[in-house]
């Protein structure tokens, strides 16, 4: 776990705002919660297990919480209409000097405007600028291709394949790509 604390930030990208979740993001949430890529990919074994109304309220209250953990959590929103489009995290901030871990997900709504690619490009620039980071890594599932193709967008280089990482609540594994961005590298891809 990282001892850096994060002041909760928030920062605009073009159409986007980047924002802290709060309590009142629960509806939202759990209609992203229903979309099955994402209870698949993101939404963790705690979450998954738990009866579909308590789920957008046990995923939500850790990541409200996250940012004096070392964890920024940023709520995707429509800078216009304020709709959840989706979510971008640095996790684990300095808990190897200089690196952080990114995750992501878009709802169904969202996705075919490149909302993730943009919204990991402005969290991972704030990374770079404000906790001084250098490194950000995020991994996925092969069989997860739309999250490779955000992270490339995105200017996440990819570094390699670790076989059979990811584990899906099922048990099932499947290898995974590990991609990451440098302080010095291009960033979104056009």
């Amino acid at each position: 776990m990282s001892t850096t604390r994060l002041e909760p930030t928030e920062i605009q990208a073009g159409d986007l705002l980047l924002r802290p979740f709060t309590l009142s993001d629960e509806q939202a949430v759990a209609v992203a919660l229903a979309d099955p890529g994402i209870l698949r990919w993101t939404a963790g074994n705690a979450v998954i297990q738990l009866p579909a109304a308590q789920r957008a309220l046990a995923w939500l209250e850790p990541r409200v919480r996250s940012w004096a953990l070392g964890n920024a959590v940023f709520a995707v929103a429509d800078l216009s209409s304020g709709e959840l489009l989706g979510s971008v995290t640095l996790r684990d901030v300095h808990r190897i000097p200089d690196q952080a871990l990114a995750a992501y997900w878009v709802t169904p709504a969202a996705r075919g405007r490149r909302v993730g690619a943009r919204a990991l490009d402005a969290a991972s620039r704030w990374g770079y600028e404000k906790p001084g980071l250098h490194r950000i890594s995020l991994d996925h599932a092969l069989v997860n291709e739309g999250s490779c193709r955000v992270a490339t967008a995105a200017g996440f280089q990819l570094e390699g394949v670790m076989r059979d990482y990811y584990v899906e609540p099922t048990g099932r594994r499947h290898d995974s790509h590990l991609h990451a961005r440098l302080s010095t590298d291009p960033g979104l891809q056009a």
